[in-house]
């Protein structure tokens, strides 16, 4: 399959552009305007991994952009490193609003992310973010349910309260699990949301979490605790935290004889879990997830084939979520027909998108309504797959 004809497939149903139609030039844009889009990742710190899938995933997106012939404008990617540090992501937001980009996509992190809405919003700079699941993370003041939305930043990622019990919902409904081991970071409020979602979910379904232990974001050795937990008893061991010190708990706890099920968010989703856990230890090992590459579709694994391709490994969540968060501003650009950005704000906000990581439309929240998936790890490969609403 072409590339052309690669990307159609993954637009079909998404956009029509009939109206756009009816001039074309080999550099695939049909003006001659170039469209700024900044891409705001951690591609060094501890999300590194996470950023770098990232970048990939809008790269290629920008690039797949570029070759169809039908788009009007050609799409240039202006790429900052915020080195996973919350200061540095506030000044690279106002270095991009003086780059005169119309979207920038990233962070990959909900803190980092959250310490640059009030400035790009203000500059009526539209943010996408792929992956910022912190609860309430689009609203002007999170701790309050009712706070007003900000008008230029969407998410294409559920939130953590949404996974967190989907989580729960899976672990009574399918491992029959009724009394849980909660072993999470107290370093970020992705992992406390996660904590406290999942926490309320088992509760409401007649479960209960008999420890609740914590750790710091950086910490490597998980022994002490971990051997307290093997004289206790429960079915499950849930970890809400980031792949880095998960894989290295994964690792330590069947070490150490911790044989149940092991269950996680998001966070578990990157290529160094295997590393750090070891293959052999990342069975009956289970995370919530946007995305998966079992039982791909067409389109998905158009997708999966063309990364492959590009970079030489198949692609995580991460990338498929910053592919569909550069592919959304793309095409709301292109159906807009301009970069006036309170244009382009408006097409956002009513869309009906196709992605790669489901079809949906915003909420009041600028969240999208989509679905949440729990894959099973099987020597550290993604084995099955189901998918989960909290009842």
């Amino acid at each position: 399959m072409d590339s052309k004809s690669f990307f159609k497939l993954l637009t079909a149903g998404a956009l029509s552009l009939t109206a756009l139609a009816g001039c074309s030039n080999d550099g695939g844009g049909t003006t001659d305007e170039t469209v700024s889009i900044g891409l705001h990742y951690e591609l060094k710190g501890d999300a590194a991994d996470y950023g770098n899938a990232e970048l990939r995933g809008s790269q290629l997106a920008i690039k797949l952009a570029n070759e169809n012939e039908d788009y009007q404008f050609t799409y240039e990617g202006i790429e900052y490193d915020n080195g996973s540090s919350e200061n540095e992501a506030i000044t690279i937001s106002q270095r991009l609003i003086s780059d005169g980009v119309v979207g920038v996509i990233g962070p990959s992190t909900s803190a980092p992310s959250a310490a640059t809405y009030p400035i790009l919003n203000d500059a009526q700079t539209i943010v996408v973010s792929p992956s910022a699941t912190a609860n309430n993370q689009t609203l002007v003041d999170p701790d309050d349910p009712n706070s007003d939305v900000y008008e230029y930043v969407y998410r294409v990622c559920f939130e953590d309260s949404y996974q967190g019990a989907a989580m729960a919902q899976f672990a009574v409904d399918t491992l029959g699990v009724q009394k849980v081991a909660v072993y999470g970071s107290v370093s970020s409020d992705y992992a406390k949301g996660l904590n406290t979602a999942f926490t309320e979910q088992l509760e409401k379904l007649g479960g209960q979490v008999v420890a609740n232990e914590s750790y710091q974001d950086g910490d490597t050795d998980f022994s002490a605790v971990l051997t307290s937990l093997a004289s206790q008893e429960f079915d499950a061991l849930y970890i809400p935290g980031y792949y880095n010190e998960a894989g290295l708990i994964i690792q330590q706890a069947r070490e150490l004889g911790i044989d149940c099920p092991i269950i996680g968010p998001d966070g578990f989703d990157a290529n160094t879990l295997v590393e750090l856990a070891g293959a052999d230890n990342l069975n009956d090992v289970y995370f919530t997830t946007a995305y998966t590459t079992v039982d791909a579709s067409e389109k998905l694994q158009a997708f999966i084939d063309a990364y492959t391709e590009e970079y030489g490994e198949a692609p995580a969540m991460f990338a498929a979520l910053a592919f569909d968060a550069t592919n959304l501003l793309i095409e709301a650009i292109e159906k807009a027909g301009t970069t006036d950005k309170a244009t382009v704000n408006e097409t956002i906000a009513n869309m009906e998108f196709s992605g790669v990581t489901g079809d949906f439309t915003f909420d009041e929240t600028h969240t999208p309504n989509k679905s949440v998936l729990v894959v099973e790890l099987v020597d550290g490969v993604q084995e099955t797959a189901v998918s989960v609403t909290p009842e």
